[in-house]
């Protein structure tokens, strides 16, 4: 069969045939539409906004969500951020570290976006102001009573505050600021905790911690990665394109055809009210993927028909001819393999899986815009080369073929053999609950939470609800008391390493309410009832009593106490789940539902964190199914064949399984990058077996034998998707130098799922179909199964 007769077939086909004649002659007006709606859609997609809450991270109906947004609400200082530092003078009778801390404290109220700050300073002038103080006390008056040994109330406003206001190591500093909500957008947030890191950058070991800061760095670096993949793989790719083909014109149009597609699905994105969010933000890395594969096989048709001595129009007209219909399928497939994110439970993954859907298509629009025109513009050829190394890549793929045939079946045995060996790890896996190890150690972040896990005690912050009396009671104020003791009373269990010697420490590093409060001044003997020593309360340190107390407006709704609690972000899932069960079931057992007022509720952005990758997970493993169910769905329509549609679907999903049971046995935990990667690289990869499955079915409608088929997809299909993995590898190599690790993760799996891809459509497909399809079976026979 010689290479003009295979052509020949496939070019004759007319709706291919007719379809690429008239993109070649239609391509001026084509790439003049391209031109102005790519204008129109970049000023337009520059209004796409990102979308920072933690809260748009969970399904509105998660349970999680309900008692967050009602602590959100309800009381003033839910999003807290820590300015900490270090001073060996903070507490000098002098008062020289007081007054120091009040410069700082005032410095930090004064930001935009804080509503109000807690310090040993506020707690100093709170005692100051209690009236009758020094009187009372029997001692004369001093201006640093916080300061002072033999102060009673004193040494109990220190102990309850210890881990809030200061470590118990006497020279750490910790000023809690109480951020506004009413200034909780994007712009205000980061603006915020700039403003607080500058003025803490002053101060000797000066910095800022909490889980605002945690989540709007997280989102600051996820943004910026999304903008360094946009340049620098393009750059990359740009590279590696000019070394395997040395043409600067077929650099120019996978960058034309990816940027043009980029603008456009975010341009439909704002018209359609939609915001990015942490889980969409690696939209410009799949629309790369999508477009520069693509490209690339059409490189290689195109490369090959000037080979043959065509022209150049001929030559590009002979590629879209033989890939338009691969082309069309694989877009249509990996946008109905996005689509299948539309059935998860979070918000941000549905979006995201529109987003991807919307991209699809527009790769595919771009590639019918841009490509005739560009490939054509201009007199000059800037034909694609040959790759250095080719011809050593065309013997590696024919050898491959030859030895595939020779052991089909034990090549088989081995690979369902590492398949189940490896895959299994996948039972092994579990999720990264700990919000601070999405950062790399040394980063900025880092080093503040870790300041803060040594210095001041646990940087988890969380909170418990108990529905309150109208009039606070003693014995109202008693029970919360005895919640409190039992929650302190909650270990945790470790083990030292290379030893079997456990030990037990309390697992809430901290536990304060309204009622520590009111038991100190209680023993002042002064205000006889509790609702009087919170009025006072609210007199001397305002913003922290309402933060810890709401009264509903509704006086047929019950009011609300809050319990903070503070405890290590280090642990693992288990563990951290487990504390939070613990807290709720004791919480339920003080203060459980009943028809005047609802059950105790254990809440706050250390709770919703814990459960982050948690949503994810089970997310993923729902869409991935449906996926897989709606890939192969396609696939049976654009192979007319559920033979072939499932052969395409087991070299997709194998390498995918594998890379997880890998990361299970290799004791790598989950994070937000790690745990899209299933959804997302089955609707990559598929692409490729629609090509080589295409190229397949043409050779067998020629006449040739299946493994004639095979040599022939191997050499053609199997090139260009080499090309385009080497390609696509090089540009995500940029996400690896990030310093949000779920970035690094996302960029080195999704390398690692091509690549496993790659060898699952060179080595697994081809094993497939020869023992699917018989040798011997006629081509008709063997297609229409």
């Amino acid at each position: 069969m010689t290479r003009t007769r295979f052509y020949a077939v496939k070019i004759g086909r007319p709706k291919a045939k007719t379809i690429a004649r008239l993109l070649i002659q239609w391509r001026w007006w084509l790439l003049g539409i391209a031109v102005l709606t790519g204008a129109g859609a970049y000023g337009l997609s520059q209004r796409l906004d990102f979308d920072r809450s933690i809260e748009s991270m969970f399904s509105p109906r998660d349970p999680l969500l309900k008692p967050y947004l009602e602590l959100k609400r309800n009381f003033a200082g839910n999003e807290i951020v820590l300015a900490v530092y270090e001073d060996a003078n903070l507490f000098d009778q002098d008062g020289t570290g007081i007054q120091r801390l009040t410069e700082v404290a005032q410095q930090l109220k004064g930001v935009h976006g804080v509503r109000d700050i807690l310090s040993l300073a506020e707690v100093n002038q709170a005692l100051e102001r209690l009236s009758g103080l020094a009187t009372f006390l029997g001692r004369e008056r001093i201006p640093y009573p916080i300061v002072d040994p033999t102060n009673d109330l004193a040494q109990k406003y220190l102990d309850i505050f210890e881990g809030y206001t200061h470590g118990a190591d006497g020279q750490t500093v910790s000023i809690v600021c109480l951020l506004d909500p009413d200034k909780a957008d994007t712009q205000s947030r980061r603006k915020t905790i700039s403003s607080l890191r500058k003025i803490m950058s002053q101060q000797r070991g000066g910095n800022v911690t909490g889980e605002p800061v945690l989540v709007s760095d997280g989102f600051d670096f996820v943004e910026r990665d999304g903008e360094r993949l946009g340049f620098s793989s393009i750059l990359l790719l740009a590279l590696v394109i000019v070394c395997c083909f040395q043409s600067l014109r077929w650099v120019l149009i996978p960058i034309a055809v990816v940027y043009w597609s980029l603008w456009m699905s975010r341009a439909i994105l704002v018209l359609l009210g939609l915001q990015m969010s942490m889980v969409s933000s690696m939209l410009a890395a799949i629309v790369t993927v999508i477009g520069v594969a693509t490209i690339i096989h059409l490189i290689v048709r195109f490369r090959e028909a000037r080979h043959d001595q065509l022209s150049k129009q001929d030559s590009i007209q002979r590629a879209f001819a033989l890939l338009l219909v691969p082309i069309f399928w694989a877009c249509i497939t990996d946008a109905v393999g996005f689509s299948a994110l539309l059935f998860a439970g979070t918000g941000p993954v549905r979006d995201f899986g529109l987003m991807m859907a919307i991209a699809s298509l527009c790769v595919l629009a771009g590639i019918v815009l841009i490509v005739p025109g560009l490939s054509l513009l201009g007199s000059s050829s800037a034909d694609p080369q040959d790759v250095w190394g080719e011809t050593t890549l065309k013997d590696a793929l024919q050898a491959s073929t030859d030895f595939i045939r020779r052991h089909t079946k034990i090549i088989a045995f081995c690979i369902f053999v590492v398949f189940v060996v490896v895959g299994s790890g996948i039972f092994r896996l579990t999720v990264e609950t700990d919000f601070t190890k999405n950062f790399k150690r040394g980063s900025q972040i880092a080093e503040a939470y870790e300041f803060v896990e040594q210095r001041i005690g646990g940087a988890g912050v969380l909170d418990v609800i108990v529905p309150a009396p109208k009039l606070l009671s003693t014995s109202y104020l008693e029970r919360v008391e005895a919640l409190q003791a039992d929650l302190r009373a909650i270990v945790r269990t470790t083990t030292s390493d290379g030893e079997n010697e456990t030990s037990t420490q309390p697992a809430l590093t901290k536990v304060v309410s309204l009622a520590d409060l009111d038991r100190a001044a209680r023993s002042l003997r002064v205000v006889p009832t509790p609702e009087l020593r919170y009025a006072g309360m609210v007199q001397v340190m305002p913003t922290f009593a309402n933060a810890m107390r709401y009264i509903n407006k509704d006086r047929s709704q019950p009011d609300y106490l809050r319990i903070m609690l503070r405890t290590s972000q280090q642990g693992t899932s288990e563990q951290q789940q487990q504390l939070i069960q613990q807290i709720t079931e004791i919480a339920e057992q003080h203060f459980p539902e009943t028809e005047e007022s609802p059950a105790a509720q254990t809440t706050g952005i250390f709770v919703l964190l814990a459960n982050l990758v948690d949503r994810l997970l089970a997310d993923q493993f729902l869409t991935f199914s449906i996926a897989n169910i709606f890939i192969f769905s396609v696939m049976v329509l654009a192979l007319k064949s559920w033979k072939l549609a499932l052969i395409a679907m087991v070299p997709n999903i194998v390498p995918i399984l594998m890379l997880l049971g890998l990361l299970g046995w290799l004791d790598i935990k989950l994070n937000m990058g790690a745990v899209m990667i299933a959804a997302v690289s089955i609707g990559l990869s598929i692409d490729s077996s629609i090509h080589y499955l295409w190229s397949y079915k043409r050779c067998r409608r020629t006449g040739m034998s299946v493994f004639e088929s095979i040599q022939q997809s191997q050499q053609r299909v199997g090139r260009a998707a080499s090309y385009s993995t080497l390609a696509l590898v090089a540009g995500f190599s940029t996400l690896c130098f990030s310093q949000f690790v779920p970035t690094i993760y996302f960029g080195g799996l999704v390398s690692l799922s091509m690549l496993g891809g790659l060898l699952g459509n060179l080595v697994l497909l081809p094993v497939l179909l020869l023992l699917t399809f018989n040798e011997s079976a006629p081509a008709n026979r063997s297609l229409s199964t």
